[in-house]
């Protein structure tokens, strides 16, 4: 396939995939995207010359060693930062004129919030994967690129984005805020546990979900 064949949107689409999934091989970029592995690393290349994506070589167990591409910072600041410099500053602005009080009010005030939302929205879901999902639906809404899966008698909450990221590195109590809604809209029979936290130096946020049942039984 040309490269002049690759549907316009192939740029982005590709990007997304790597910002979902991680590094990725031309191979595992061209089957997500029904294109032959030629026109993927065509894509590749034009994005490398570009600055926005990146190749590193990684040896196998068996075989020659394959190119993971990954995004660069330059690509990683084409998806949603939710006017991260303004937020910055008036985080600072609040801290510094009003107080740390004063800036744990407005974080308040913002859990309760999501909370009332998120459980509006949630309410009706019958089991727990219908609240993950929902939940999940939400948090892509809101620009955290979200997805769930079961993951043996658990279920991993994962965002591959962070749209506050730098608000939520001016202030961590955001961070903490979303855990406690998390756990309070998903109800009281479940543990909720950051295991990837992308202002910790991760890929992505995310979150494992366990049965309470199974939490007792553990310990």
């Amino acid at each position: 396939m040309a490269l002049d064949n690759i549907p316009a949107a192939a740029p982005d689409r590709l990007l997304g995939l790597i910002k979902r999934r991680g590094p990725q091989t031309a191979a595992q970029l061209a089957q997500a995207l029904a294109i032959t592995p030629e026109a993927a690393r065509q894509q590749l290349d034009r994005l490398d010359r570009d600055g926005m994506v990146l190749a590193a070589v990684t040896a196998g167990k068996v075989g020659r060693p394959s190119r993971q591409w990954g995004l660069t910072p330059q690509a990683q600041a084409r998806f949603p930062d939710a006017h991260a410099e303004l937020a910055v500053r008036l985080i600072e602005a609040v801290r510094s004129e009003l107080g740390p009080a004063a800036l744990d009010r407005i974080v308040s005030a913002r859990e309760r919030e999501s909370r009332l939302a998120y459980t509006a929205e949630i309410e009706g879901a019958a089991t727990l994967p219908e609240r993950i999902a929902r939940l999940a639906a939400i948090r892509t809404r809101e620009g955290y690129m979200a997805e769930w899966r079961a993951d043996g008698e658990d279920y991993l909450l994962i965002e591959n984005h962070c749209p506050i990221c730098a608000a939520a590195a001016a202030c961590q109590g955001f961070c903490r805020a979303e855990l406690e809604v998390f756990q309070e809209v998903l109800g009281p029979h479940v543990a909720v546990e950051r295991t990837d936290h992308i202002l910790a130096g991760a890929r992505r946020c995310a979150y494992r979900i366990s049965p309470a049942a199974r939490q007792s039984e553990d310990r």
